[in-house]
C-alpha cells in the first residue's frame, strides 16, 4: 500500500530569514504563511503514517500554479524524492530539484530549489506517493495552507536582480517613503506608508492578478508583470484597484489627499473586490510601489515637475489662441483630446533586465499607472527603458515616445492666422519648460522636517537642458514619430522687437496678497503699441482651470529702448473662496505688438502654502505598549471647516485610523489625540493627514523611537 502522508511542513519562519521575507506579517501570524523567493533553496519536512522505504516508496512533491498547471508552461514543478541521489543545486537552474537532508523513520527533511523564472503569487503544494512497481496505487496529500513565491532581486539570474544589492534595503524592503508633489517652486516630499509587508497586501495582489487577464505562464516575466500592474492599479478598463478623479468631488469616497498610504486602499480592494475611490497620480504611484516591492521588484517613486501630457504624439504641448488673444477651448488638430501641462506628474521606475532590447537598455524602467492615454487599447504605460527615454529611442517597447514627451516636449503656442496654410501661426516655442526637475527619494535618508532626502535624477532621463545632446535625443525621437515631424518642420519664430518677462512668484502663504508682473523692454528704435492681458486663476494640479480669480486687459505705447512693468494686484479675498484641492494657482500673460504682430505668451504655476500637522510624540516610548500622541494645527481660513477627518497610520505602529473632528471655526486650533503601539524596538514613522470640505491636503510626519522594556 502506498505511503499515506500525514503532514507537510514548510518551515515558514526559518526559511523567511534566509529568503529576506521575514518582514511579511503573514509569515509571523499565529498560523504562518510561507513567503519564498524564487531562485533559492528552502527546507521542507514530510511525515508519513509509516516508515519510508527507499526501495519501494515513490515520493514526489508537486508545486502547482493556477487552474491548469503544466511543467512546459512553467506553472507546475515536480520534485522527485530520491535519498540515493543528490543534485548540485545552483541558483540559475530552470528546473525544480530537491535533495534529502535527513531520513528518519516516518519523516523526511528536504531542501528544494524553485527555478528563478517561475510565476509569482499563490502556489499550491501536493505530496504524491506510490509504490515502485505499481502506479495504480497513488495517494495524494494536499497542503491546506497558502504558499507565495515572489521575485528574488538578490539572485543575479533573476531578471529583477539589482547589482548594488545594498540599495534593495531601500527599493524592496523600505516600508515608508516620500512622494514629491506640488509645483516647481513649492514642491515637497509627501510622506507615504507603502506597507508592502502588511497582511492584506499579497492577497490583494493575488486578486489583482486573477482579475488582470495576464496568463499564468506570463506572471514570472517582470516585463509583462509590471506592464500589467500599470494597467490594473487604475480601474479605467478593468476591475482595477483605484478610481481616478481630479475634480474635487469626492463625497462618495475618500479624497486622494486624505490617504496616508497604500494599505487601507489594498484592504478595501480586497474586502469589496471592487475598485476603491479615489486616486490621483501620486496615489497610483504609491500603490504601485507597494505592489512591486511586495513582489520583490525593486521600485522607486518618480516625480516630474512640469510634466507634459502629449495627447496626439507630436512631442509638443500645443495651445491655440484666436485673433483676439483668447485661448481656444479645444485643439483644432486633435478634436478627440487635448495636450496639457501638469504642475507635476508621478510615476514609477522598476528595475530589471531587458532581454527584448539591445544591450545597455536594462536597469530602471518607467511604468505609469495613471490613466492618461491608451497603449495597445488599454490604459497602461511602460515599462519604458529610462536609457531609451534619454536617447529618444521611440521605436523600443513600451511607450518610450509618450515618456519622452512627458519629460522633454517642446511647449508651443499657436495663434489664428488666416493667411497661413495651416490657419495658425506659431507664436511661441519654449524648449526648456517641460521636465524642469525629476525627483525621487534619496536611499537611506528620511528628512522629517524638510526635503534634504530628495534626489534629483533629471540627468537619468535627459541630458542637460539646452545642450546639444538633449536636442539630438529629442530630434532622434522626432525622426521616429510621423506626427512630430510635421510640427517641428514649421520653422522658427519671427524676429522679436520687444522682450517680455513674466516674473515668477516666490512662496505665497495662504491669506497673503500677490501681484502678477510682466516686465517689457523695447529693443527697437521705434514706438510700439502693445495689447496685453494678465490673469490669475486657480487650477487643479493636472492643469485644468478651476476659477478665474482676476484679469485685466489693456493697450499702451512702449517708447524706444524703454523698459516698463505691468502689474495685476490680487488680494487674498479674491482667491480664498476659489481655491481647489492643493491650492494651486496659475498666472498667465499674453501680449501682441500691433504693428509687427509679434505675440508672446507665458505662464507660471505656484502653490499657496498651507500649514502642516504638528505631531507631538513622547520621548520615552516602550515597544509593544500603547502610547498617546497628539496632532494639531491652526485653521488658516476665514471660514468654518466642516466634515473634518484625520487619517493616521504608520508601519508597525497602527493601521490606518480615521478620527472625526467637530467643525472648526476660523483661526481656531484643530487638535486630536490617539494611541499607537510600536510592534518592535527601533525608529518608526508616523504619517497623518487632515481633510475637510473647505480645506484639504494638510499633512505631517513624526519619528517614533521605541525602546525595549527594561522590566
Amino acid at each position: 500500500m502506498a505511503l499515506q502522508t500525514q503532514m507537510l511542513y514548510l518551515y515558514p519562519q526559518q526559511n523567511s530569514k534566509l529568503h529576506k521575507t521575514d518582514l511579511y506579517d503573514i509569515v509571523n501570524d499565529d498560523v504562518p504563511t510561507p513567503v519564498l523567493r524564487r531562485g533559492q533553496k528552502f527546507t521542507v519536512a514530510v511525515r508519513f503514517a509509516r516508515t519510508f522505504d527507499r526501495n519501494q516508496d515513490v515520493v514526489r512533491i508537486i508545486f502547482n500554479y493556477g487552474p491548469n498547471p503544466h511543467p512546459i508552461k512553467g506553472t507546475s514543478g515536480v520534485v522527485h524524492v530520491d535519498p540515493a541521489r543528490r543534485h548540485a543545486i545552483d541558483d540559475k537552474q530552470s528546473l525544480w530539484f530537491g535533495n534529502v537532508l535527513d531520513s528518519r523513520g516516518d519523516s523526511l527533511t528536504l531542501e528544494i530549489f524553485a527555478p528563478v523564472n517561475i510565476p509569482v503569487g499563490l502556489w499550491a503544494v501536493q505530496v504524491e506517493t506510490s509504490l515502485t512497481n505499481s502506479r495504480s496505487d497513488i495517494s495524494l496529500f494536499n497542503y491546506d495552507g497558502d504558499l507565495y513565491f515572489v521575485c528574488n532581486p538578490w539572485n543575479c539570474h533573476d531578471m529583477v536582480y539589482m547589482p548594488q544589492t545594498r540599495l534593495l534595503d531601500e527599493y524592496v524592503l523600505n516600508e515608508t517613503g516620500k512622494i514629491w508633489v506640488g509645483p516647481m517652486g513649492t514642491t515637497k516630499g509627501r510622506e507615504w506608508i507603502f506597507g508592502q509587508f502588511d497582511t492584506c497586501v499579497l492577497p490583494a495582489i493575488q486578486l489583482m492578478l486573477d482579475n488582470s487577464g495576464l496568463s499564468h505562464a506570463s506572471r514570472g516575466d517582470p516585463i509583462k508583470l509590471t506592464r500589467m500592474i500599470s494597467k490594473m492599479v487604475n480601474s479605467n478598463d478593468d476591475d482595477g484597484i483605484l478610481v481616478g478623479r481630479w475634480d474635487g468631488q469626492y463625497e462618495d469616497g475618500t479624497a486622494p489627499a486624505a490617504w496616508t498610504g497604500s494599505v487601507p486602499i489594498l484592504q478595501d480592494f480586497l474586502d469589496t473586490q471592487n475598485p476603491v475611490s479615489y486616486g490621483q497620480c501620486w496615489v497610483f504611484s504609491g500603490v504601485v510601489t507597494t505592489i512591486c516591492r511586495a513582489l520583490g521588484i525593486p521600485s522607486r517613486v518618480v516625480s516630474n515637475l512640469v510634466s507634459a501630457h502629449d495627447a496626439n504624439s507630436t512631442l509638443t504641448v500645443d495651445k491655440y489662441f484666436d485673433e483676439n488673444n483668447e485661448e481656444m477651448p479645444f485643439d483644432p488638430n486633435n478634436l478627440e483630446g487635448e495636450d496639457s501641462v501638469w504642475n507635476y506628474h508621478v510615476w514609477n521606475d522598476v528595475y530589471m533586465a531587458r532581454p527584448d532590447l539591445p544591450p545597455g537598455y536594462g536597469g530602471w524602467q518607467a511604468i505609469d499607472a495613471t490613466p492618461q492615454e491608451t497603449s495597445h487599447g488599454f490604459f497602461q504605460c511602460g515599462p519604458a527603458s529610462v536609457e531609451a527615454i534619454k536617447k529618444g529611442q521611440v521605436g523600443f517597447n513600451y511607450d518610450v515616445g509618450f515618456m519622452v514627451a512627458s519629460v522633454n516636449a517642446d511647449l508651443m503656442r499657436w495663434k489664428e492666422d488666416k493667411s497661413n496654410v495651416l490657419g495658425y501661426q506659431r507664436i511661441y516655442c519654449n524648449k526648456y519648460h517641460i521636465g524642469r526637475m525629476i525627483l525621487t527619494k534619496q536611499p537611506f535618508m528620511y528628512d522629517y522636517n524638510g526635503d534634504k532626502d530628495r534626489q534629483d535624477i533629471t540627468h537619468e532621463y535627459k541630458s542637460k537642458e539646452g545642450s546639444r545632446a538633449e536636442r539630438l535625443s529629442l530630434w532622434n525621437a522626432v525622426r521616429g514619430t510621423e506626427a512630430a515631424k510635421r510640427f517641428f518642420d514649421m520653422g522658427d519664430d519671427t524676429a522679436n522687437d520687444v522682450e517680455f518677462d513674466l516674473q515668477e512668484l516666490d512662496q505665497i502663504k495662504i491669506g497673503e496678497s500677490f501681484s502678477v508682473v510682466v516686465k517689457m523692454t523695447n529693443n527697437s528704435d521705434k514706438t510700439h503699441r502693445i495689447k496685453c492681458q494678465l490673469s490669475a486663476a486657480t487650477v487643479y494640479y493636472n492643469g485644468v482651470k478651476a476659477h478665474v480669480v482676476s484679469r485685466d486687459d489693456g493697450e499702451f505705447e512702449l517708447k524706444p529702448k524703454k523698459t516698463e512693468e505691468l502689474k495685476l494686484a490680487v488680494a487674498a479675498s479674491d482667491y480664498l473662496d476659489k481655491l481647489v484641492e492643493y491650492s494651486n494657482m496659475k498666472i498667465f500673460a499674453i501680449a501682441t505688438v500691433a504693428d509687427t504682430k509679434q505675440t508672446w505668451v507665458a505662464e507660471d504655476d505656484f502653490q499657496v502654502i498651507k500649514p502642516s500637522i504638528d505631531i507631538k510624540v513622547p520621548r520615552n516610548i516602550v515597544a509593544k505598549k500603547p502610547v498617546a500622541i497628539g496632532l494639531r494645527f491652526v485653521n488658516p481660513l476665514k471660514t468654518t471647516l466642516t466634515n473634518c477627518k484625520f487619517h493616521v497610520s504608520g508601519a508597525a505602529l497602527l493601521r490606518n485610523q480615521i478620527i472625526a473632528h467637530p467643525n472648526v471655526k476660523p483661526g481656531a486650533v484643530v487638535s486630536v489625540e490617539t494611541k499607537v503601539v510600536p510592534k518592535y524596538v527601533g525608529e518608526l514613522k508616523l504619517v497623518a493627514t487632515f481633510h475637510s470640505k473647505e480645506l484639504m491636503d494638510i499633512s505631517g510626519t513624526a519619528k517614533v523611537e521605541a525602546f525595549a522594556d527594561e522590566e
